[in-house]
């Protein structure tokens, strides 16, 4: 059985429709999954980066793209209120609710991220929409407590150091697949794909000679 990290932030569409669609495109393999939620916004601030939301016409471009995407695969999707919006609360909520020294399990973070994207339009921060999911998953810690703050930044640090730069990211065997579209990718090299083993993935992820931006 393969292991598989499944790095996310709520405030990504993307991640809602990858973990949608990761059990469907996984199906007749054999893995587990860890879960584990992150600051996408530290992942820009390390690389220097603007989010989507953050420039106006791919912000248009990413909420059109998503939502054709979420009707072509038949799952439900409905912008937040308020986007971007600081997801530091559901992430640590989500920590909050995972066993000592484990993740938050499949239903705590669909919960999650159904309630910013399966949420008819509503502000993801209302504080009595907070607290009903809250009283949903009954987290054995305290989401605003040092053990959820402190799990959610190692989380963090630790994406970081694996070199991710977006959400949402699948770990499989070292390698880093990147983005929904990733998903089929991550799914091949689980099944054994050959071109996985010759040599693509080195050579192209190789540095090399090229002008470099001031």
């Amino acid at each position: 059985m393969k292991h598989i990290d499944f790095w996310f932030d709520p405030i990504s569409p993307y991640a809602y429709l990858a973990f949608e669609r990761l059990p469907e495109v996984f199906a007749g393999t054999s893995y587990n999954v860890a879960y584990r939620p992150i600051v996408f916004g530290a992942l820009l601030k390390h690389w220097g980066h603007k989010g989507p939301a953050e420039i106006e016409p791919k912000r248009q471009w990413t909420f059109r793209q998503v939502h054709w995407l979420a009707h072509r695969l038949g799952l439900p999707i409905a912008t937040p209120l308020r986007h971007p919006f600081n997801s530091l609360a559901l992430s640590r909520l989500a920590w909050a609710c995972a066993e000592e020294g484990g993740t938050p399990n499949r239903y705590v973070c669909e919960s999650v991220l159904r309630h910013v994207w399966c949420g008819d339009g509503a502000d993801a921060e209302d504080p009595s929409r907070m607290a009903s999911l809250a009283l949903r998953l009954a987290p054995a810690g305290d989401p605003q407590g040092e053990a959820a703050r402190l799990a959610l930044r190692a989380s963090t640090e630790a994406a970081v150091a694996a070199g991710l730069f977006g959400v949402p990211v699948l770990t499989l065997d070292g390698r880093n697949f990147w983005g929904l579209d990733g998903l089929e990718m991550a799914a091949a090299a689980l099944r054994g794909d050959p071109w996985f083993e010759a040599g693509h993935w080195e050579r192209e992820g190789a540095p090399r000679a090229g002008i470099v931006r001031g």
